[in-house]
């Protein structure tokens, strides 16, 4: 049969039950608050000792008060199911949405969600949604033109860039030098990109450099990344573009170095115009 009226806004109706205290050994009160305002005796259920009472011989209301005949004591188990006001609610029982009753995209992660947010396919996740892309920055090298040379590092001053509109967003990464270390503020996914700018006023036959990495603080360092120019002459302007992806997992530790790899000396373009020697640091995600 097909509903008449106004379709209810509720989905769920529970009937309210409130406990009640009696006295100790004495008359003296009998009259007792209700916490829901009912029309006649007949709308509640009055039970002592789990015994129903009958309405208006056991028991009489007048709106929130409750005025019982007998004696109640605090030692009996006193309260009230509440008929004629039942309690409607839109909230489901505990433990009764399953998966399928939530629709796709319904959960708000960004304001609904607190804790650690955990990975589908297993794995730690993270406390929020911020460690996404959670630091950018960009550095230059030095002020100016360094002349340099083979199996040196990269070491002179480098200087966080925010003009012409560079993206930065909160920061962390730790030059330590002198020897041309960087420190991550967090574990996670990590990608690093080098553009290296130089030139050499006399022609060599490959210049080149490398993104080495440490695991023991700096005492030891592989290389995993590299770039070279081949047959370059005199005074020749070049660019090598080095990205690379680090899962850092010890902050304490884990180190990077770039690293000149030269058949000759060089100069190495500093300073912080578009065509000088940059290093770019962004956390793609935590830890895999």
């Amino acid at each position: 049969m097909p509903f008449i009226g106004n379709t209810p806004d509720v989905n769920f109706t529970s009937f309210a039950k409130q406990d009640l205290t009696g006295v100790t050994g004495s008359p003296a009160k009998r009259g007792y608050t209700l916490t829901h305002a009912v029309a006649n005796a007949n709308e509640i259920e009055v039970f002592v000792n789990n015994v129903r009472q009958e309405p208006t011989e056991a028991y009489t209301v007048n709106g929130t008060g409750l005025t019982m005949t007998g004696d109640v004591e605090t030692t009996d188990d006193f309260y009230i199911l509440y008929l004629g006001k039942a309690i409607q609610t839109t909230v489901p029982p505990d433990g009764s949405v399953s998966t399928a009753k939530i629709a796709n995209s319904a959960v708000d992660l960004t304001s609904k969600v607190t804790g650690v947010l955990p990975v589908a396919n297993g794995g730690t996740g993270s406390s929020s949604a911020s460690e996404i892309n959670s630091v950018i920055e960009t550095f230059y090298y030095g002020t100016g033109d360094h002349a340099e040379n083979n199996n040196h590092n990269l070491d002179i001053s480098w200087t966080r860039k925010t003009t012409n509109s560079t993206a930065n967003k909160n920061g962390g990464m730790l030059y330590v030098g002198p020897n041309g270390e960087w420190k991550f503020p967090s574990t996670g996914i990590w990608n690093v990109t080098l553009t290296f700018c130089f030139y050499d006023t006399q022609a060599a036959n490959s210049s080149g450099v490398l993104i080495m990495h440490s695991s023991d603080g700096g005492s030891t360092l592989v290389a995993v990344h590299g770039g070279y120019q081949n047959s370059r002459a005199g005074n020749a302007h070049s660019t090598i573009t080095l990205p690379y992806t680090f899962n850092i997992t010890d902050v304490a530790n884990e180190r990077i170095v770039f690293r000149i790899s030269s058949g000759g000396n060089l100069n190495v373009r500093g300073g912080s115009s578009w065509n000088t020697t940059k290093a770019q640091f962004i956390k793609l995600c935590p830890s895999v």
